[in-house]
């Protein structure tokens, strides 16, 4: 009997010792998941306060073109009640519509078209170039007499 006693008790003893040992593992392993947990959650804060201020600033930012958006609109909405801006739209409305129309019917318009468009090259020429130069210098009627000069030398 004193076999089993001891037996017993040493059955018991080893029952302790691994329930022990499994406490002491569980403690470990608890204290590491709690470890990672509190870093998931540093992590975690540190990306939403970064989240936060790129939503605040995106946010700020919008208000701030929306605003400036309102501003433009209202400025533009001023240029156009200016005087002579009204006629000025019109005169593009009529300048596109008389364009279409010219291109679309046949015989005068062709022509009109092409001598209107050396007009503008003419025009621009005399804005940018030597023309304006002599202009300046010498004055509009000397430029216009080289011009008739050179039409009668072209006829």
């Amino acid at each position: 009997m004193e076999n089993f006693n001891f037996d017993l008790i040493s059955v018991f003893i080893g029952l302790i010792i691994g329930a022990l040992l499994f406490m002491i593992k569980g403690f470990f392993t608890a204290r590491g998941y709690k470890k990672e947990l509190a870093e998931y959650k540093g992590h975690l804060a540190t990306q939403m306060k970064i989240t936060q201020e790129g939503t605040k600033n995106i946010t700020e930012e919008t208000e701030k073109l929306r605003k400036e958006n309102e501003n433009l609109r209202i400025t533009v909405k001023t240029l156009g009640q200016k005087p002579g801006r009204n006629e000025l739209r019109l005169l593009n409305i009529y300048d596109a519509a008389l364009r279409k129309m010219m291109i679309k019917a046949p015989g005068f318009a062709q022509g009109w078209e092409l001598s209107l468009q050396e007009a503008e090259r003419e025009y621009e020429d005399n804005e940018i170039g030597l023309k304006t130069v002599v202009k300046r210098v010498f004055g509009p009627s000397i430029t216009h007499k080289s011009d008739d000069s050179d039409i009668t030398a072209k006829d």
